[in-house]
């Protein structure tokens, strides 16, 4: 026998091993992102030893480490777009929509403060994150042609109301020790003094 082989060898070539041992990667690149903050601050060593795996075992996925941030990134923020779209899809009026697709995302960043800051702060290209822009746009969009808020330019508008809350989820991270006010009543200010839209009627889900 090789005096090479790994003490714990796992089998590359069974069949679905290999996209198996990839998500195993990129769960465990995401605990440590999440962890660290600090998308610079990984290690694959570490990476592959969280996985038991050797290091040079990481680059059969990943060509650096700017590939696995990059990837581990995509992934998280797939997991965020679905849970604001399923929330957005939820509501039965576009005004509803809105608020619910940004509710739901603060949601997920209040459980991922550290793969926030990683997707906000990190030097590593993502372009991926344009599809949250685009859903958001949308839905603003749908708001203008339902009467909900003033017609104009619904992509300008979308950056805009982006804008506040990205600063302001990246705020609450970075300063937890400011007065924060509860997060549904400051999105419904975005929403009124961006987008134009009433403020929500109380009841169920009105006060966060």
């Amino acid at each position: 026998m090789n005096e090479s082989t790994p003490a714990a060898p796992r089998r590359p070539n069974a069949r679905g091993h290999g996209e198996r041992l990839r998500e195993e990667i990129l769960a465990a690149a995401a605990k440590m992102l999440d962890d660290l903050a600090d998308d610079e601050a990984l290690s694959l060593r570490a990476v592959a030893r969280a996985v038991s795996i050797s290091p040079t075992s990481v680059y059969l996925y990943f060509s650096d480490r700017d590939a696995l941030v990059a990837a581990t990134m995509q992934r998280c923020h797939t997991e965020m777009l679905k849970a604001a779209d399923d929330a957005d899809a939820a509501q039965p009026d576009p005004a509803g929509s809105l608020r619910a697709r940004i509710l739901a995302q603060a949601a997920w960043v209040q459980d991922h403060p550290g793969l926030y800051k990683v997707m906000h702060e990190s030097k590593v290209g993502m372009p991926f994150k344009e599809i949250l822009f685009t859903r958001t746009t949308a839905a603003v969009q749908r708001c203008m042609d339902a009467g909900l808020a003033p017609p104009g330019d619904a992509a300008t508008v979308a950056l805009d109301l982006r804008t506040a809350i990205i600063g302001m989820l990246s705020l609450r991270i970075n300063e937890p020790g400011l007065p924060w006010p509860p997060f549904p009543e400051q999105a419904d200010r975005f929403l009124a003094k961006l987008v134009g839209l009433a403020p929500p009627a109380t009841g169920p889900g009105g006060g966060g």
